[in-house]
């Protein structure tokens, strides 16, 4: 009988660990359930923790369950066990509880990502598998504690990276880089900020530091929660599988104007109002307008219990409110603690003159209709909507609340031509109702997650950054994001003003310069546009040689859209997905030119194996998603598309820099200037 190879018992340890997979489930689908809880309310709790454990066990056909070995020089458990571990997405043990594959989390699991010929962190071998779908097909070796051996790139880490995608954002938990697992595995206790070129894989960071955040704090965080922000819908849709891959299955997902639906959005701002509105300083003048309608009393209190009255003359009840309005508290608790103040007022006299009342009798005054009635007076509620309805419609409201913040020319920029006759008849643009949440953290404070990923931050608003930054003032941050691509009027200038604005001024600033999917020939195409868009910034650089991923092609301008459809063609001979990217004021145009020539094509964001492998993509929505080969129509008119050439440009970076495979880029129009001065590549 031959001798079985290495490769053979590699496969059966994955069959074993399948198995091993499986029984877990089953034992959790076993589990009884009856009268094991107080009520009914834990039995909903525990139930609803079970059925996400079964969730979180199902073992994925196509996917690796584990993707590399460690073999460690020396034991490292305490028994003089653990010399080998199977290294994979999730924990999965035997029978007897011991561990077939570790968590990827784990801490024994680091040194997969970190060790080198030069540390080696105790590791001897690690080695790293190749899967064809579900089935284990190569292995490949590294001797780290072998001088002899030379140093040498992974082929099977190449493959992994390159390997054509279609569909939904796959995770990357197999190619984690030493750089990006420091900042995957960086404290709860820390907000981080992630500078991240074209392709450096700062999305999959971000979200696997959420999955090792749960991993390493699972229980402060199943009480604070988490949430990861992204720019649009499309792009949540690309990215929502990486957690549930990685065995997360409750991270909420939502968009910046998701969080802020305090009202109906149904209308749009000029660029000027927008960024206005969007301004820092709005919040100050939203301050002083919701405090504008605290009044000093001008009658005295006089509180009848029983056959006594009881006065609270105004200088006291002047002193009250003075005092309350001076202390940094929340409009709305300031307005708690008005009754109970005056309340306090009435118990000290009555203690005077010899009683002996406690808080029940506090209490009681403070219910009291004059007590009430006083309260109206001086600290009236306040309605966030309405109250920003009206500082957007009332001139002279706005000018008083702004008087110094604000200059005359931008007030009339964010006032509304015809004021609307009530909240719901109101057009609320997005910005407007970044306002109404900004209020309605004045009156009561916003609850805090434990940890907020926000991802595309460059483009936020430093009022939108504020409304973010509410949602994890208790908590710590991962920001991800790109100066760069910065494609709104009001993208951030820098990261530390970005932060600011959080309120997380000490988070760390990281950089991600090195490159793992975009080919080096076309990140160094749309590097070109660097110098007017982001001077600042180091040019991002690739690992992948690719020879013949990058082509830029002329036609006529009467052929353009035809000519594009046949590119699109010509791509999908390849494997893997195919986005075209236009103008979206192209995008009309584009899609009866597919239909013409017989090619269906899907939106972003619901991109799926079993349908077409092409994307018409707006370029308006391409920021963040990815896709093998990339056609990109008419660069001039994505340019053209922005209120200004700078922020076009930044819109091209982003388009340009989507392709992980190859990019063909069509014009009819010239090449805007960055892209002529450097010449083109051969036509081809």
């Amino acid at each position: 009988m031959p001798a079985r190879s290495p490769l053979d018992s590699e496969r059966d340890h994955l069959a074993a660990s399948r198995a091993a997979l499986r029984a877990m489930r089953a034992d959790a689908e076993a589990l009884d359930l009856t009268n094991v809880t107080a009520n009914w309310v834990n039995a909903e709790v525990l139930r609803s923790e079970v059925g996400l454990r079964i969730k979180a066990l199902a073992d994925l056909a196509g996917t690796p369950l584990f993707f590399g070995r460690l073999d460690y020089a020396q034991a490292v458990d305490d028994d003089g066990s653990g010399h080998r571990y199977y290294i994979g997405r999730r924990h999965v043990h035997d029978a007897d509880g011991d561990p077939m594959v570790i968590d990827w989390r784990a801490p024994v699991s680091q040194p997969f990502y970190r060790a080198s010929k030069r540390d080696p962190q105790g590791i001897a071998l690690r080695r790293r598998f190749g899967y064809d779908g579900g089935d284990l097909s190569a292995y490949e070796d590294e001797h780290l504690s072998d001088p002899a051996e030379a140093e040498r790139g992974s082929a099977l880490l190449r493959r992994e990276i390159e390997r054509p995608r279609v569909g939904p954002m796959r995770d990357i938990v197999a190619t984690i880089q030493p750089e990006q697992d420091e900042i995957v595995r960086t404290s709860l206790s820390g907000s981080i900020c992630v500078q991240g070129a074209p392709g450096t894989g700062k999305t999959a960071v971000g979200l696997h530091r959420v999955a090792y955040l749960l991993y390493t704090h699972r229980e402060r965080l199943a009480r604070s929660g988490t949430l990861v922000i992204g720019p649009n819908r499309s792009f949540l849709r690309y990215i929502e599988q990486v957690l549930p891959a990685l065995g997360e299955m409750e991270v909420k997902q939502a968009t910046v104007d998701e969080l802020v639906a305090h009202v109906e959005v149904r209308g749009t701002d000029t660029a000027r109002a927008a960024t206005i509105k969007g301004d820092a300083r709005m919040a100050e003048v939203l301050r002083r307008a919701v405090r504008s309608g605290v009044r000093l009393p001008t009658e005295p209190v006089v509180v009848v219990r029983g056959s006594r009255h009881w006065r609270v003359p105004v200088p006291e009840l002047e002193e009250i409110v003075e005092e309350l309005r001076s202390r940094d508290l929340r409009y709305g608790s300031a307005r708690e603690a008005l009754p109970q103040r005056i309340a306090h007022a009435v118990l000290v006299q009555m203690e005077r003159a010899g009683e002996a009342p406690d808080d029940r009798v506090q209490n009681a005054v403070a219910r009291t209709p004059a007590v009430k009635s006083a309260v109206t007076s001086c600290w009236p509620q306040v309605d966030p909507a309405k109250l920003v309805l009206r500082l957007l419609s009332d001139a002279a409201f706005l000018a008083e609340q702004a008087d110094g913040v604000l200059d005359a020319d931008e007030q009339r920029a964010i006032l509304w031509e015809k004021p609307p006759r009530g909240v719901k008849s109101a057009r609320w643009s997005p910005a407007d109702a970044v306002l109404i949440d900004e209020v309605r953290d004045l009156v009561e404070r916003t609850g805090s997650l434990g940890h907020v990923v926000l991802d595309e931050a460059q483009d936020l608003s430093p009022m939108q950054y504020r409304a973010v930054g509410r949602r994890c003032s208790t908590g710590s941050v991962t920001v991800l994001g790109d100066i760069a691509q910065g494609t709104t009027p009001w993208a951030t200038p820098s990261w530390a003003a970005a932060l600011a604005h959080l309120g997380k001024p000490e988070a760390s600033v990281e950089e991600l310069t090195q490159g793992f999917r975009v080919p080096r020939t076309v990140i160094a195409y749309a590097s070109r546009l660097l110098p007017a868009i982001a001077p600042e910034l180091s040019e991002a650089t690739s690992v992948r040689d690719s020879p013949g991923s990058l082509v830029v092609r002329p036609v006529a301008e009467a052929g353009l859209s035809a000519a594009v459809a046949a590119a699109c063609a010509e791509v999908l001979r390849n494997e893997g997905s195919v986005g075209l990217i236009a103008a979206d004021a192209r995008v009309p145009a584009l899609a009866g030119a597919l239909a013409a020539a017989g090619l269906t094509h899907l939106a972003p964001g619901t991109e799926t194996s079993a349908d077409s492998r092409l994307t018409l993509v707006p370029a308006s929505l391409a920021k963040g998603l990815e896709y093998d080969y990339v056609v990109l129509d008419e660069p001039a008119a994505i340019v053209a598309g922005e209120p200004d050439e700078r922020t076009g440009l930044r819109r091209l970076y982003v388009a340009l820099t989507r392709a992980v495979s190859g990019l063909l880029v069509l014009h009819a129009q010239p090449l805007p200037g960055p892209l002529r001065e450097a010449g083109e590549p051969a036509a081809a």
